[in-house]
């Protein structure tokens, strides 16, 4: 299309711009940094509520060995006979570990999003408590899933516990924990505060992903995540402690 302006005898064509064809990145919302934050907060939240339920059934054992096994036989038998042993169990197990891949996926790429849009270092030094938030999300994660294939080839499925897969699990709970394994406490007790502080900053965080925090709000919602943390590290802490110590045998 062209149009045509007079300026007396003379006459000249102008061809009309057209609008440059906008390019849209693959991947619509989760390409960007707003989603990737919010697989973050929602796989963060699965696995919260599946520390929760972990950390109750790891308390039965304070109520015995045979509520402790009648426990474990019970996740194994959800749904039966509708559903095969142990198929409702494997389900939720797949559910989790499709929950941590996806936020370490989310983690690492938002990280390096944010060192390529500042590939240079401030020459100012960030503050102490961003520092120390970096180091526990880069370094806690990593410290956390070693800890957790530990954790699955003693108390899961036996290969590095004394008593073996065949045995009972509280019998497994308890020789795993045996004071002559002082060590093994020693690296479950530093996880488990490295899964607290991660909790910590990893709830405020998704708080502020999801919107909910704001000047208002935050001296509620600070606490909460705090207290949340540490609830579990709690929980998670007493049972080996207690069989370390001979409080439960």
């Amino acid at each position: 299309m062209t149009a045509t302006i007079e300026r007396g005898a003379a006459t000249a064509p102008v061809t009309a711009r057209k609008n440059p064809p906008t390019s849209r990145r693959p991947g619509g919302f989760l390409r960007s940094s707003n989603g990737k934050k919010a697989v973050m907060a929602v796989t963060g939240a699965v696995m919260v509520i599946f520390l929760v339920l972990h950390m109750l059934g790891n308390l039965k054992i304070f109520l015995g060995k045979d509520s402790f096994n009648e426990y474990a036989h019970a996740l194994r038998t959800l749904l039966e006979p509708i559903a095969p042993y142990r198929t409702v169990l494997t389900l939720l197990e797949v559910v989790l570990v499709a929950s941590v891949v996806l936020h370490m996926w989310a983690a690492i790429s938002l990280a390096r999003r944010a060192h390529q849009a500042r590939p240079v270092k401030y020459v100012a030094k960030k503050s102490q408590a961003n520092g120390y938030a970096t180091h526990i999300m880069r370094f806690g994660g990593l410290t956390i899933l070693l800890f957790l294939v530990w954790h699955l080839l003693d108390l899961t499925f036996g290969v590095v516990n004394p008593k073996g897969f065949d045995s009972a699990p509280a019998d497994r709970m308890i020789a795993g924990f045996d004071a002559s394994r002082w060590w093994v406490t020693l690296i479950y007790v530093v996880a488990v505060v490295m899964v607290g502080l991660h909790l910590r900053h990893g709830i405020w965080s998704a708080f502020q992903t999801l919107g909910w925090a704001n000047r208002t709000r935050n001296k509620a919602l600070r606490p909460i995540a705090g207290l949340v943390s540490a609830v579990l590290v709690i929980g998670f802490l007493a049972p080996p402690l207690a069989i370390t110590f001979g409080v439960v045998k």
